[in-house]
């Protein structure tokens, strides 16, 4: 009976010991599944952190300018109610000087309004007034005459002060002349000529493309917050400077103290 008895102790005590030590290998194995360890995350992370890039710091900029809206006119640059308006009322404003005409390469692209340059269109270009601008121009040698709009900017010649469509140009007698000593007689202007506004610098014509890249780098330094472009004209190259908030002080006092090398710098208007 001791024997026996012993015997189902020694036994109950191997069951129990290859349960004990069967539980204990099937925990360790779900923890191994379930917990990975922290070495080997470690490692995984150093190694996808090693193969990211490091970020690249972007080159300074100056800062954008705003962009002028489109300043839409009438097709065919007026209406009978400007030219009733004209026969009834004084001009506000009566310059002197020489206006021209211009036409190609400039079809099929936007003028400084915003809108397709029309060769067809009673408009013209002037550097200082708004855009717009509704102007009488009076041929003074042959009396004709002609109601237009102010669509585009220029001339950016010396001694003129008018630039002329196709259509602004013959109604005036211009056309055939070439260039022609006119009155331009201003009407309406749809935001003040003397105060406020949008001003920048162009600067040009300069025969070689260098040229106006070495001005332009010039004044990108002289003027680090200002936004400076160069672009390509009609056989020419020419460089416009923004003065933050296109302050008009500024861009006169930026005007006056140019002296380029080739050509003139010009204060413009832009809206």
């Amino acid at each position: 009976m001791r024997r026996t008895g012993a015997g189902r102790v020694a036994g109950c005590g191997l069951v129990f010991l290859m349960i004990a030590i069967t539980g204990c290998g099937h925990h360790k194995q779900t923890a191994k599944t379930q917990t990975a360890p922290p070495i080997e995350t470690d490692q995984v992370e150093a190694e996808e952190a090693a193969n990211i890039p490091r970020r690249s710091i972007p080159p300074t900029r100056p800062p954008q300018t705003p962009r002028i809206p489109p300043t839409p006119v009438p097709p065919g640059g007026i209406t009978d109610e400007d030219i009733r308006y004209v026969n009834t009322h004084p001009p506000i404003l009566t310059e002197v000087g020489y206006a021209t005409w211009y036409s190609a390469p400039y079809k099929g692209r936007k003028a400084a309004n915003g809108e397709i340059f029309n060769d067809a269109a009673l408009t013209a270009a002037h550097r200082t007034l708004p855009m717009g601008s509704l102007i009488v121009v009076t041929n003074l040698k042959t009396g004709q005459w002609s109601a237009m709009r102010i669509t585009d900017r220029g001339p950016f010649v010396d001694g003129r002060i008018l630039d002329l469509t196709i259509a602004s140009a013959k109604a005036t007698g211009v056309y055939r002349a070439g260039l022609a000593r006119v009155r331009v007689d201003v009407y309406q202007t749809p935001k003040p000529i003397e105060i406020g506004g949008r001003w920048c610098v162009q600067i040009g014509a300069f025969h070689s493309e260098g040229m106006a890249l070495r001005l332009k780098a010039q004044l990108q330094s002289r003027y680090p917050d200002a936004n400076v472009i160069e672009f390509p004209g009609t056989e020419s190259y020419w460089v416009r400077i923004r003065p933050v908030g296109d302050n008009r002080q500024v861009a006169e006092s930026i005007a006056q103290a140019l002296r380029p090398a080739e050509g003139e710098a010009f204060l413009t208007r832009l809206d």
